[in-house]
Parts: C-alpha cells; structure tokens; sequence
C-alpha cells in the first residue's frame, strides 16, 4: 500500500505538469481552433528563462514570474504574427508552428549552450515528510499543488469573470461573438498569452523535478501534451486535467512495474481511448 501511495504521489506530480502544458493547448484548440505545435517550445523558453533567473537572482519565485512573462511575451509574439495569418488552415498551422518549435529549440542552444543545464528546486522544497514508510518529496506535493491551484483559478476565470463569459461564447460561436461588439482578436489573444504562460509554468517547474533541461525537452512534453488533449477531448478544460493526471500515473506505475512498456503506454492509451470513444474520454460528439 505504501508503495501505490508512493508511485501514486509520482504519477499526480507528473500529471499536474503535463496539464500547464496541456491546458494551455486545450484553450488555444477550443477557442481559436488552433493546432499550435510550437507550444512545447514556449515550455523549453519557460524552463531556461526561469531558472536562468533564479540562478541570477537567488530567488526562485522571481524565476517563476520571469518564466511566465517569457511565455507571455512569446505568446503575444507567436499570435500575432506566426498564427494570425494562417487562422482556419490546419495543415499551415501545422508546417507553421513545427518550424517555430525547430527555430525556438535552436535559439536555446544559441544563447544557453548545447548542453544541459543542472537544475535544483529552493533549500524550502528540498527533502520530504515521512509519514510512517510513506515519504512525500516536498517538491512534488508543491507541483501538484501549483497544478491545482491553476486548475481552480482557470475555472473561476472562465465560469465566474465577464471575459471568461466571453471565452465560453467564443468557444461555442465566435461570429456571434463578433456579432455583439467584442473585438473577438483580443480575446484571442488574451487566450494564447495565458496557454503561453501556464506553459512556460510547466517548463520552470519541470527543472527542479526532473534535475536537467534541455533543449529538445519542448517536442518531448508537446507529444504528452497533444496526447493528453486527444484523450480528454479536444478543447475541453476539464477533460485535459483528468486526462493527463490519467497519463502521468499510468507512466508512473508502469515505469515502476513495467519499465520495458513505460514509452509504450502513453500511446497504447491513447489508441484504446481513440477506439472506443473517438471525440475523447470528455469531447463532444462532431
């Protein structure tokens, strides 16, 4: 019992990461109809800003407002001028913000080196409680707490503020939407600067936990991503946190009891979820 408790913690750890980068995904998909591949480099950009200012700083928490000002900042960028002019053309979408991926990845290694970077979390997150036989990393409970956290203030955004209202109008029918008045561009943009930013979140804290970045650390996350958005159902929010705490204990426990499958299962989950249910595990029919 110990034990599943254990992987457990792991798994949720896992997921609550994924899910920065994935929710942002799920947003861009279900209100601007967007297959933005890009959207792992924004974690790698995440990761490397924020800790290079925390290694400057001594401040961890100044690196995590400086990772998602990144991510803002290149969320802005990337709407406006990469995806703006290929709205309603997924395959451009596509060759489009792969290519960005390629050109965000090299520009890592240009200004930070080839090499990966060591990463550790703060002197108040190091270590673990032990509960009996049962020990908590302190670093993992504050991921999944941070996952959480995001969780309930996205929700509270889109149920219960004006521009979540009008997020949700935008999901269901964007002409309505420009039809009443609301400058549906700003929306948008509004939409891809906080996906930006929740997944330059992911990547900074993805550092500490996994000890090292790297700079093709971006596709590896943005296929876990877009797995995660396919099983939970495309452009549904709620569906993409249960999604992917699903792929982050499945990796867990199947790393521990079946290593030689722990690559394999993400996608074997996928397939049976495709097969069974096509729209996703939360995704509507069409």
């Amino acid at each position: 019992m110990d034990l599943i408790i254990n992987l457990t913690i792991n798994g949720l750890a896992t997921g609550m990461l994924i899910f920065l980068l994935a929710a942002g995904l799920t947003l861009i998909f279900g209100l601007m109809d967007v297959l933005n591949f890009a959207h792992g480099g924004l974690f790698a950009w995440g990761a490397y800003s924020g800790l290079w200012i925390y290694s400057q700083t001594g401040s961890f928490l100044a690196g995590i407002i400086g990772a998602i000002l990144t991510g803002f900042i290149l969320g802005i960028i990337t709407e406006r001028w990469i995806i703006k002019p290929v709205y309603g053309n997924h395959v451009q979408q596509i060759l489009i913000t792969l290519g960005l991926m390629l050109v965000l990845s090299e520009m890592l290694k240009v200004i930070w080196g080839p090499n990966q970077i060591m990463a550790s979390p703060p002197d108040y997150l190091k270590g673990s409680w032990e509960l009996g036989s049962i020990i908590i990393i302190k670093y993992r409970a504050f991921i999944i707490l941070v996952g959480l956290f995001i969780f309930a203030a996205v929700q509270f955004v889109l149920k219960r503020t004006k521009i979540g209202l009008v997020v949700r109008a935008g999901v269901m029918n964007k002409e309505m939407v420009q039809s009443l008045g609301i400058n549906i561009q700003k929306v948008f943009m509004f939409v891809f600067m906080m996906g930006a930013g929740m997944a330059a979140l992911g990547g900074v804290l993805l550092g500490p936990y996994s000890g090292v970045i790297h700079a093709g650390m971006g596709m590896e996350f943005a296929i876990l991503a877009f797995i995660v958005v396919v099983i939970g159902g495309m452009g549904n929010f709620k569906g993409s946190v249960l999604a992917a705490i699903l792929v982050g204990l499945s990796g867990s426990f199947m790393a521990y009891y079946v290593p030689d499958l722990s690559l394999a299962v993400n996608m074997l989950l996928m397939a049976i979820v495709l097969i069974i249910r096509p729209q996703g595990l939360f995704g509507a029919k069409g």
